[in-house]
Parts: C-alpha cells; sequence; structure tokens
C-alpha cells in the first residue's frame, strides 16, 4: 500500500505507529461491546487488592484487536520477508495460548485458565522453533554482545543435522537455551505486569519504541516497522484501558507482547540489553520468584504482596500513582538501554 514510500523508511516506520494507533481505536469498541453482550469478562483474583474486585467482569482478551493492528500495519507498510513472517508467527501462537487461557478462565468463572504446566509448554514448543527458525532461516548468530565486556560465544557446543543432500538443520545447545530463557521469561514477565490499569500497554509502548530504534538503526526495516506497530497498538489500546477500564488486554495481548519483545532482541542481537530495556519486566518476575521462594524457606514474605506494583498499591499508593511511576522506571530503564546500545555500536563503528 505505501510502495511509493519505500524510499523514505522513516516514514514507513511512523506510519506503523499510526496505523497500529488508528486499527486499534476503530475496532475495539466493537470488541468490548461484543464481550459485554456475551458476558465475557475478567475474573478477579480473590486474594489480590481488595480493590481490585470492583474490576470483576470488565471485558478481557483486548489483545486479539492489538495483534491484528499489528499484522496490519506490518502488512499495509511493509514489504514482509521471512522475518516478518517468524516474528507474527510466534507473535500470534503465543497470543493463541493466551486466549485459550482466558477463554479458559472465563468458562470455568476463576482467574487462572490454563495450568502453568500447559502454559510452559506451549510457550516452551513456540519458543524453540523461533529460535531454531532465526538460527537457520535468518543465519542469527549464536553470540550474546555484552556490551564493552565481552562476547559470549554459546555456539561452542552445536550439532548440525542433515536434512536431505545440501542441507542441514543447526542447533546450537547453548543459545537455544540462554534464549528459551530470554523469550519465556519476558512472555511471562510482561503477563505478570499486566496487573493494573493501563501499565502493561504504557510500558510496552516505551519498551518497543526504544527496540524500533534499534531495529532501523540495524537497517532492519521489517522488525522496526513491526516493533512500531506494537507501540501504536499500545498507544490505542490505552485509550480504553487506562484507569478505570474499559477492557483489559488478557494473556492474549500480554503474553503476546512479552514473547515478541524477547523475538526483537533475538533478531536484533540485543538479548543481553533488552534485560535493561525491558527491566521493569525482570523486576516484577523476580519480586514474585524471591516473594515465593522467600516464603517457602522462611514462612515469611519480603513484599507485602507480589508482583511489585501490588506491594506499592498495599504501600497506599493510587493505583494511577503506581501506573505513571512505573511508566516513568520502565522509559528511564528503555533509555538507558538505548544508550549502551548506541555508544557500544559506535565504538564497533
Amino acid at each position: 500500500m505505501f510502495s511509493y514510500f519505500e524510499h523514505y523508511p522513516t516514514f514507513l516506520v511512523f506510519m506503523a505507529v499510526v496505523i497500529g494507533v488508528v486499527v486499534t481505536i476503530l475496532l475495539t469498541p466493537a470488541l468490548i461491546k461484543l464481550l459485554k453482550a456475551e458476558h465475557l469478562g475478567q475474573q478477579v483474583r480473590d486474594d489480590g487488592p481488595q480493590t481490585h474486585l470492583v474490576k470483576s467482569g470488565t471485558p478481557t482478551m483486548g489483545g486479539i484487536i492489538m495483534l491484528l493492528a499489528v499484522a496490519v500495519a506490518a502488512f499495509a507498510v511493509g514489504v514482509p520477508d521471512p522475518e516478518t513472517y517468524l516474528l507474527l508467527g510466534a507473535v500470534v501462537l503465543t497470543g493463541i495460548v493466551g486466549l485459550v487461557d482466558d477463554i479458559s478462565s472465563i468458562a470455568h468463572e476463576r482467574s487462572l485458565g490454563l495450568t502453568p504446566k500447559a502454559k510452559l509448554i506451549c510457550q516452551f514448543a513456540i519458543s524453540l522453533a523461533f529460535i531454531l527458525c532465526a538460527v537457520n532461516i535468518l543465519d542469527i548468530s549464536p553470540i550474546v554482545d555484552i556490551p564493552f565486556v565481552c562476547q559470549l560465544d554459546l555456539g561452542v557446543l552445536t550439532t548440525v543435522i542433515p536434512v536431505g543432500e545440501n542441507s542441514s538443520i543447526s542447533i546450537p545447545w547453548l543459545y537455544v537455551i540462554f534464549d528459551l530463557i530470554l523469550l519465556m521469561g519476558l512472555s511471562n514477565a510482561v503477563n505478570l505486569t499486566d496487573g493494573l490499569d493501563g501499565l502493561a500497554a504504557g510500558t510496552v509502548m516505551m519498551v518497543m519504541i526504544v527496540m524500533a530504534a534499534i531495529a532501523y538503526r540495524e537497517n532492519l526495516l521489517e522488525p522496526a516497522i513491526f516493533s512500531a506497530a506494537i507501540a501504536g497498538a499500545c498507544v490505542g489500546f490505552l485509550w480504553f484501558n487506562s484507569h478505570p477500564a474499559d477492557i483489559f488486554m488478557g494473556d492474549t495481548g500480554s503474553l503476546a507482547l512479552g514473547q515478541a519483545l524477547g523475538c526483537l532482541a533475538v533478531v536484533t542481537k540485543t538479548e543481553f540489553i533488552v534485560i535493561i530495556i525491558g527491566g521493569l519486566f525482570v523486576a516484577e518476575a523476580l519480586s514474585v520468584m524471591i516473594q515465593v521462594g522467600y516464603f517457602q524457606r522462611t514462612g515469611k514474605r519480603v513484599f507485602l504482596m507480589a508482583p511489585l506494583h501490588h506491594h506499592f498499591e498495599k504501600k497506599g499508593w493510587s493505583e494511577t500513582k503506581v501506573v505513571v511511576r512505573f511508566w516513568i522506571v520502565s522509559g528511564l530503564l528503555a533509555a538507558c538501554g538505548f544508550v549502551l546500545y548506541f555508544s557500544s555500536s559506535m565504538m564497533v563503528a
């Protein structure tokens, strides 16, 4: 559709943002109306903050529109290549896992949905397939760059499996294990962050703007368009997800957005830096791990409630204050990650 502007890549990236915003804003009201008519609403945890009980019944699965908006932007603005299809494939499949989880949660009128084991198995399969395709189709090198420190060659233990006469499949085991932890970790970390109105959408939006800038600098236009489209979809979704939320993205959105961040880190070779860029998500996940581990060992809690955003609610912060301050922290971390990436790339250049 925008082939006339193919010589203006910056314009295309900005158009991806605009299309992501517009598609999400135009289609979300219809989804809200449908979900309300069918009485398909979020089930709120009984052990969560009591102030959240009023959110029970709020339409969920808004991630469906977000993923649709990203796909529309990617195909309308860009010229899809193997990177686009792999990114979309991994993200949409993860979104489907989240959708099944959301539907299961609503059908059984509980907040848990699929069992953790079932979700992890699905995430493992999707992430593994993406990593192997990235290595063998996109020729992604099994090296993790730690800026100003070293490059870790995680391809030292590689198995090559012949396929036919002239092709083979390479399995760099250490790199696969590292990326599996990264992709599954980020997917579930964003899912844990999605506990307050506008929190996940706002923080992911900031992170994806930085990932788009990194992809653009790496001359990876299609991943840049993909990242920008996600940022736009998050902006559009915030119109309806800001406090008090008219709709939640559900696991359909949060699991998929986290997967998108991990996959983009692999494609742009920022597997280490993304831990800083998405530092807020890492902190949220670590707060849960610390809380559970410490409680199992001592019977006591480190935080008033986990994930971390609930801890600050328990301390008396309003939901809006927590969200805005977490946005600020996320933006600062994303900016620090970009500065680290940019300065290291300048040293290489």
